[in-house]
């Protein structure tokens, strides 16, 4: 499989791939949750209790991240309509305002906070800035904006986030989506230097009702998120015509301390929905049946409902052993030139 090349990829690697026929997606949750609870038990004598369940839509508003790490807490917390209105341009030019908590951060050094901000500013990050707001062990509060901000704006901010002297708000402001990759990436980095993101500690989510499309500003058209057989949530196929971007589907992901593990979606099994969706992928009626006749003329005869899942058995081989990279679990690895070093070695 033609994969890029990081940590948790290799072109080559191995599944765990179940394809299952007269199924529902609660019967993938359960088989495969079930398969999960069962190796943790077994690999690592480790209980891992109910997976929870999450909307796709909640894990970018709370984590900026479709795969989030929930080890800790550090919530994003939306302050918008909070900060606007007091003449703070990077606020009240911006669609989304939003901080995350860092408890017991307050005593963070004028240095420590600039480290923060030039880690943002990263070009794989490409943030602008960062303003902080501290919650000083006296009780008193200390922006990097007091000048746009007084004390009773300030207790706004602290309510919404809930902070308790000692602790650290750091806020970032910009377009929703950016903005929230961004601050996933911090909220990351706090959890690595508080000591929140522990190798022999394990939390497991489902994400759920993933966006059947995604919008391509280059091409101007809907794309399919995950594959154009992945079927869409009954209730929402009449917004195909209205608003496409807000259609969900029957898709999901398993994640592990934020690192997704497995993901599957229901396929579509009828004919006219899987030709609607064509449609509104951009291809004529004579293009889907050039590229897909086989499988538009296969519906004919019909078809079962049908869907699955596949884990990554080397993600989950590095997540056991508690290592970064899928290299160290797999016999015969790639390099970064995609090349394995082995095939020179000498036979004895």
């Amino acid at each position: 499989r033609d994969e890029d090349l990081r940590a948790d990829r290799q072109p080559e690697f191995t599944q765990i791939d179940c394809e299952m026929s007269f199924i529902e997606q609660e019967d993938i949750l359960n088989t495969f949750e079930g398969l999960i609870r069962t190796l943790f038990k077994e690999v690592r004598n480790f209980d891992l209790p109910e997976v929870p369940r999450m909307q796709y839509s909640d894990a970018m508003r709370l984590y900026g991240s479709d795969k989030p790490d929930t080890r800790f807490e550090m919530q994003f917390v939306e302050l918008t309509e909070i900060v606007k209105g007091q003449g703070f341009p990077v606020f009240d030019n911006a669609e989304l305002v939003v901080g995350i908590n860092a408890n017991g951060c307050a005593n963070y050094t004028r240095k420590q906070v600039d480290e923060l901000t030039d880690f943002i500013k990263r070009p794989q990050i490409g943030a602008t800035g960062l303003i902080y707001l501290r919650h000083n062990e006296d009780g008193s509060l200390k922006s990097s904006v007091d000048k746009f901000y007084n004390e009773v704006e300030l207790q706004k901010w602290s309510a919404a986030l809930n902070t308790r002297p000692g602790d650290l708000v750091l806020i970032m402001a910009g377009a929703t989506d950016k903005v929230r990759k961004q601050l996933n990436e911090l909220r990351l980095e706090m959890g690595s230097r508080l000591g929140l993101r522990d190798k022999n500690k394990f939390s497991a989510l489902w994400v759920l009702d993933f966006p059947l499309l995604e919008w391509d500003e280059e091409t101007e058209r809907y794309h399919a998120m995950h594959h154009p057989f992945t079927s869409p949530k009954p209730e929402d196929i009449a917004l195909l015509d209205t608003h496409p971007g807000d259609v969900r589907a029957n898709a999901y992901d398993m994640v592990v301390n934020g690192t997704e593990i497995g993901g599957g979606s229901i396929r579509i099994h009828d004919r006219n929905l899987q030709a609607l969706m064509f449609k509104h992928l951009g291809f004529s009626t004579e293009e889907a049946q050039k590229q897909f006749g086989f499988l538009m003329d296969a519906f004919e005869f019909g078809a079962p409902p049908h869907g699955g899942i596949a884990f990554g058995f080397d993600r989950l081989c590095s997540i056991f052993a508690g290592l970064d990279s899928i290299r160290d679990v797999i016999a015969f690895p790639k390099n970064n030139s995609g090349r394995d070093v082995m095939i020179d070695s000498p036979s004895t």
